[in-house]
């Protein structure tokens, strides 16, 4: 192996650390606001507390404005919804009908997220259909006991459950490397070491051992032709005639 082809495998190594480090670094974290967020994928939900002790009823309207900048709950997936199931009971103790971000756009005519996101998942009650639907008037409830959305109205309609949800934002690490992100360079160093010089020393070894073979190879010993030999027979013989 020449020493030229060590070069690419250091690289390589050298590459892998430096992904490896980078993808470390950053990390998905969900807003910093002093309210509770919950991560799922690469989402981030609040789930918003009201007092116990008296009846939760909130507008649509009031429901956007409690999550203070941020959407009310989308759900994209069937995996999504039966979160919001699964996490409700830790929230809150009786059933509760969840406003969900959506919208019915009159441009489509069709139902439609906040951020103009189409809607590619539903989990209507029994019996709903499109005809349903009234124009400018027509916003959507999650209940919680059985997961099924419906169809209410946003200026008439009161719900008792918020939920606010964001994507997660990938942010810098601190300054301050962590013990384990440390430890993985300082392996993944010792690691490039140990297989650079495993790969050196075989490469010496290959070398002595063609040097030795070469010091060592048999060379027979000088000897005359046979045709020389007989060309000196001739020779005696020509020389002792009379």
């Amino acid at each position: 192996m020449e020493e030229g082809s060590l070069r690419p495998l250091t690289v390589l190594c050298f590459l892998f650390v430096l992904c490896t480090q980078l993808r470390l670094s950053l990390t998905a974290d969900c807003p910093a606001d002093g309210r509770t967020w919950v991560p799922l994928g690469d989402r981030c939900y609040h789930f918003v507390h009201g007092d116990e002790d008296k009846i939760k009823s909130y507008t649509f309207e009031r429901a956007k404005t409690l999550c203070q900048g941020f959407e009310l709950l989308t759900v994209q997936s069937a995996e999504e919804n039966a979160f919001v199931l699964e996490y409700s009971p830790a929230v809150w103790k009786d059933n509760v009908n969840i406003w969900l971000g959506m919208y019915y756009d009159t441009n489509s005519e069709d139902m439609k997220w906040f951020g103009d996101d189409p809607v590619l998942f539903t989990n209507w009650v029994e019996g709903f259909s499109d005809s349903d639907l009234v124009p400018m008037d027509r916003c959507v409830a999650l209940h919680s006991n059985t997961g099924k959305w419906d169809n209410v109205s946003c200026q008439d309609d009161v719900e008792n459950g918020v939920v606010c949800e964001t994507a997660q934002k990938a942010e810098e690490a601190k300054q301050k490397p962590s013990p384990l992100l440390s430890a993985l360079v300082i392996l993944s160093v010792v690691a490039i070491i140990g297989v650079s010089a495993v790969i050196w020393f075989l490469h010496q070894k290959h070398d002595l051992s063609s040097t030795i073979v070469t010091a060592f190879e048999y060379h027979p010993p000088f000897r005359v032709l046979d045709t020389d030999q007989t060309c000196l027979v001739e020779a005696e013989e020509t020389d002792s005639v009379p």
